[in-house]
């Protein structure tokens, strides 16, 4: 019969949900699976809403098969006494496996020869071994932060409050985070409010449907998307919805419906990508683009719920996003009043590192090798120089005080309207690439002395201090910066000589900062630094970026 497993629960983290539920399936046919129950866990699916995990298996068995077990006891030299009789080694284990010597056979391979008992012990009905089976699955997840509800001793990601299993039409008794099981679940919390009955574990899906939840995450990501596109067709535009906000769209609804709405124009004069910005991370709209891929006024919300009156949902969206954008055109306007060049000064009270100094040593450093690689590679010396200067000039406005996602898009929007070279502005912007994997590269010349430069020194500085990437511990992200680096010189035609730029590098790098790293003595001293610190470290750098090449290659 198909086994059916659903653990209702609060909302449960939307970002989190995919990888709960993935693991959750993963840990019942782990768990079947080990204790031989014979399953197709072929066809397994899982399920997941807000509200519950949920495990469906087609065809699993009633009992387990039977288990033949083997105990290997002591060697057959050491199993008797000098007179022939049993010996406490030989009795104890017959003991323990509550025989007589007698019923012990004896086990001859190439090795040795063993006394050893064998048995088989009739399989357990199923039911006896879910609830350990999904506890087992349950204790594995992984949980971002467990809480505890009431006054229960367990916890976890959630409070749960509903427990269906069902093997075919019957319910197997059980017990898990203190409910015990049923055939009673739970629908859309307001479309739906009353208990649900589930005759049979393959109703249940249809069921929950009749009761306004759409259980099977993909089915609601396709709605999501259908509707999505026919409500932006109707304002004649073109939604802008990745696959990250649509997973995230799917894991808060259980009954996604798509409603239009719309914002000022007047807000249209921000740079778009601040209102992308707030509209995706904090609310959780789709944008809509014109034909040109141009923002437009318009924006689509998914609600949870199937309104009566979907206008007063859609006046709530466009109440709610109004003063967000309202701040993003104070920041904005606020921000165009000084000039970005004046930033740099400030940037002398902003700490880097503290032994690597602040963003204005950092700035000053990156300029110098800026202009070193520029002239390497026939680039504009001037042009970097002086877009390494600015560089970190955006980090002190408002805007990217208040979205850090846009740091290096603004600083090309503000440096456009103070009036530098195109050149520099659009560097500001596009040496962060690539920001994640699978982006590109910079395409602007100077863009990629920046890069280069920029993931020198921070490789060079966070080395020098002793702060090497260990493990899953990478604060600095240098497997990222190294990365990045190596792609940029091999995807730019970059000819650079690596290990000579690491030693330029770690040059504008103080003394003092090398002697971080350096441990004091038994006599609490610091050792002087050698003189070939720099070299060594030049070659650890070399190696680290090579590292990275491997699975770059493959």
């Amino acid at each position: 019969e198909s086994l059916l497993i659903e653990l209702g629960t609060e909302e449960l983290p939307p970002k989190a949900l995919d990888d709960l539920a993935a693991a959750f399936l993963r840990g019942i046919c782990d768990g079947l699976a080990k204790r031989g129950i014979g399953a197709d866990l072929d066809h397994a699916i899982l399920y997941a809403s807000p509200r519950r995990l949920a495990v469906h298996i087609p065809h699993v068995a009633t009992h387990q098969p039977p288990q033949s077990i083997e105990r290997r006891g002591p060697a057959l030299a050491a199993a008797h006494g000098s007179d022939g009789q049993p010996s406490k080694a030989l009795l104890g284990f017959a003991h323990s496996c509550g025989v007589g010597v007698d019923q012990l056979e004896k086990l001859e391979t190439d090795k040795g020869a063993w006394f050893v008992w064998r048995t088989v012990n009739p399989g357990q009905p199923v039911s006896a071994l879910l609830s350990e089976v999904i506890n087992e699955a349950l204790g594995h997840l992984p949980i971002p932060k467990a809480m505890r509800w009431a006054d229960h001793d367990y916890s976890f990601v959630r409070p749960a409050h509903w427990l269906v299993i069902l093997h075919g039409a019957d319910v197997v008794p059980g017990e898990v985070l203190g409910l015990k099981s049923g055939r009673i679940s739970h629908g859309h919390r307001f479309m739906h409010p009353e208990p649900v009955t589930i005759a049979d574990a393959d109703s249940w899906l249809d069921t929950l449907r009749a009761a306004h939840v759409l259980a099977d995450p993909v089915e609601r990501r396709q709605r999501i998307h259908q509707q999505v596109g026919q409500a932006a067709l109707e304002t004649g535009g073109v939604p802008r919805m990745d696959d990250a906000l649509l997973d995230e769209l799917a894991n808060l609804t259980e009954w996604p419906v798509a409603i239009a709405c719309t914002f000022e124009r007047d807000f249209l004069e921000v740079p778009p990508e601040a209102l992308v910005t707030t509209m995706v991370a904090n609310q959780k709209f789709v944008p809509v683009f014109d034909a040109n891929g141009a923002l437009t006024e318009h924006f689509i919300g998914i609600a949870n719920i199937q309104s009566k009156e979907p206008a007063e949902i859609r006046k709530g969206y466009e109440r709610v996003i109004r003063p967000r954008f309202a701040d993003a055109k104070f920041f904005w306007d606020e921000d165009l009043k000084t000039p970005l060049a004046d930033n740099q000064e400030l940037l002398k009270s902003v700490t880097y590192q503290q032994a690597l100094g602040s963003l204005w040593d950092k700035s000053v450093r990156v300029a110098e090798l800026a202009r070193i690689v520029a002239n390497r590679v026939g680039a504009d010396a001037g042009l970097a120089t002086r877009a390494a200067s600015l560089s970190k000039c955006d980090l002190l406005t408002r805007m990217v005080g208040e979205f850090p996602e846009l740091q290096g898009v603004m600083g090309r929007y503000y440096a456009n309207r103070h009036g530098e070279p195109a050149q520099v502005a659009d560097a500001l912007d596009s040496y962060y690439q690539p920001r994640f994997g699978g982006d590109a590269i910079a395409s602007d010349a100077i863009g990629q002395v920046l890069a280069v430069a920029e993931r020198l020194d921070t490789l060079a500085g966070i080395f020098a201090i002793g702060m090497k990437p260990g493990g899953n511990k990478d604060p600095f992200a240098l497997r990222r910066a190294a990365l990045g680096l190596a792609r940029t010189l091999i995807e730019a035609s970059m000819d650079l000589d690596l290990h000579g730029s690491f030693l330029e590098a770690l040059e504008l790098i103080p003394d003092s900062a090398l002697s971080a790293a350096l441990k004091p003595g038994k006599d609490g001293v610091v050792p002087a630094l050698k003189p070939g610190r720099r070299a060594v470290l030049a070659a650890e750098l070399c190696d680290f970026v090579f590292d990275r090449l491997r699975g770059y290659y493959a």
